[in-house]
């Protein structure tokens, strides 16, 4: 599993702490930024953390900004992108049971390490359930 991790200056203590615990997982993990508390905007993390998603078929995605609003609405602006906010485990466990998300986003500001660790674990660990789940999800993308 290949993880691409994403952060505005928010998130980036989330960012920090949760590609810390994924690489002592042995989790291949691409870091697209930033990489300090200075100021960004989340919109050129969140692009190329996206696009990099889009690329490389089977990866997983985590960003991370303040309320993990917007860096969510910048990740699902891209074609085949399914990113859910998730603040607490049952809503992760969902936005992959049944939107099958690949990019977990989560709102720096509002949750702990801890908490940032119990949700990047329920996120992984959840499969797709597939079935009526499915035919939904193929009505999201309308060209």
């Amino acid at each position: 599993m290949k993880i691409i991790l994403a952060s505005d200056h928010a998130g980036f203590t989330i960012k920090e702490h949760i590609k810390a615990f994924l690489l002592k997982q042995e989790i291949e993990v691409l870091d697209y930024g930033t990489f300090s508390y200075d100021s960004v905007d989340y919109p050129d993390f969140s692009h190329a953390a996206a696009l990099q998603v889009t690329e490389d078929i089977g990866s997983i995605g985590i960003l991370i900004c303040g309320s993990g609003n917007g860096i969510c609405m910048t990740a699902n602006k891209h074609i085949g992108i399914r990113a859910a906010l998730c603040w607490n485990e049952e809503i992760a466990m969902m936005a992959r049971a049944h939107n099958d998300a690949n990019i977990l986003c989560m709102p720096g500001r509002y949750v702990t390490v801890l908490e940032a660790e119990a949700i990047t674990t329920t996120f992984l660990n959840t499969k797709f359930e597939g079935g009526r789940h499915l035919l939904r999800i193929n009505k999201i993308e309308n060209e």
